[in-house]
């Protein structure tokens, strides 16, 4: 059922605000997808974009290899482990920022509404679009079939009334998959699903949230907004609404991100410098992709440590061009690292953070001084 043959039937009085028609599409293991149309060995087999170096790390994988457990950001080691006969492919960034940008237009055709998340997927204002086409569902099916026929790439996609809702219909179907939230629908869907699945709820936050007994959106929702903000801080509101399937965040154009970070929570505390330089290589790795296939750099490398006692530091360094290269990165962030061994109590958790940001990767430029 469309999600427009539902609204029909739940328009608001005259004068209050009608639902908003947001798509999000996601394409299917993209990266993996486009080495397997360019490689013909390669349909049908176990496949990982990444190093396969023992420090490497998963930028994306098969559904082929997906089955033997491997994922994103995963240590290629491990995910070798999982799957012996796994292939490891060099990314291509220029191919799929060129795959992207065509997708891209693609949007526009219908909306000029569009907020990229990554090369490989976006959400889609179609409240009111360009070719006047009622239902949201009939346009993420063109979407899908044009996709499909211009890139030899397949899509899923998500039809909602919000954007938490429009995210999580495009998961539902996966791989080439299409799903409807109605407004209906919204608040029932929610509180059946572990929290893992809601977007913006990160490992670290699950594990905290089954802490004090929220393993589901009807947990959450059980909570007022005072226990989530004291337990989750400025995240607590955002938890209280998508408990309630309200996510009022409009779809936002060519936002301009203000910094590229990512963080670890270890299972087991760090105390070791070579333990801690081990586990800062994926997070680097993860951030530097980012950086690599949205085509940005920044200046300033800023480190987050916090300890076993919860207390937290930062340590950041600004040099006057944009860091280069992912080695530099490494580099910089060991800088940062490296002094505050020997430690007196545990890590557990590390992050970094890439920000001044700017467009354009530059082949050579001044390296940032690691002078202390």
């Amino acid at each position: 059922m469309r999600l427009d043959d539902i609204e029909q039937e739940e328009l608001p009085p005259p004068g209050a605000d009608r639902p908003r028609k947001i798509i999000h599409v996601d394409m299917d293991a993209f990266y993996a997808s486009v080495e397997q149309r360019d490689n013909p060995e390669l349909r049908g087999k176990p496949v990982a974009v990444g190093g396969s170096q023992q420090r490497g790390v998963v930028a994306a994988a098969s559904y082929e290899a997906r089955k033997f457990g491997v994922r994103s950001a995963m240590p290629s080691i491990t995910a070798k482990r999982k799957c012996p006969n796994l292939i490891f492919v060099r990314p291509r960034f220029d191919v799929y920022r060129a795959i992207s940008q065509r997708i891209r237009e693609i949007f526009s055709e219908y909306t000029s509404l569009i907020e990229p998340l990554s090369l490989d997927e976006a959400y889609l204002d179609v409240t009111e679009n360009k070719k006047g086409i009622a239902s949201a569902t009939q346009i993420a099916e063109e979407i899908r079939a044009k996709i499909r026929a211009e890139t030899m790439l397949t899509a899923s996609a998500g039809v909602s009334y919000n954007k938490f809702l429009a995210k999580l219909a495009s998961d539902h179907n996966k791989p080439d998959g299409l799903f409807v939230i109605t407004p209906k629908m919204g608040a029932r869907f929610v509180e059946t699903l572990p929290v893992e699945k809601f977007h913006g709820v990160g490992p670290a936050t699950a594990a905290k949230m089954r802490r004090l007994g929220i393993e589901t959106g009807l947990d959450l929702r059980g909570r007022s907004m005072a226990f989530l903000q004291q337990h989750f801080g400025k995240s607590g509101p955002y938890f209280y609404w998508i408990a309630r399937g309200v996510d009022d965040r409009p779809v936002r154009p060519d936002r301009i991100r203000k910094s590229v970070g990512a963080e670890n929570t270890f299972s087991t505390d760090l105390h070791r410098l070579e333990d801690a330089q081990q586990a800062l290589t994926p997070i680097i790795e993860k951030v530097w992709r980012y950086c690599e296939s949205h085509n940005i750099r920044g200046r300033t490398v800023t480190l987050k440590v916090k300890y076993t006692d919860f207390q937290q530091i930062t340590r950041s360094r600004t040099g006057e061009r944009p860091v280069a290269t992912l080695v530099e990165l490494q580099q910089i962030s060991h800088v940062l690292l490296d002094p505050l061994f020997p430690v007196t109590k545990g890590i557990r958790l590390l992050g970094v953070t890439l920000s001044s940001l700017e467009e354009g990767a530059p082949q050579s430029l001044p390296q940032l001084s690691l002078t202390l």
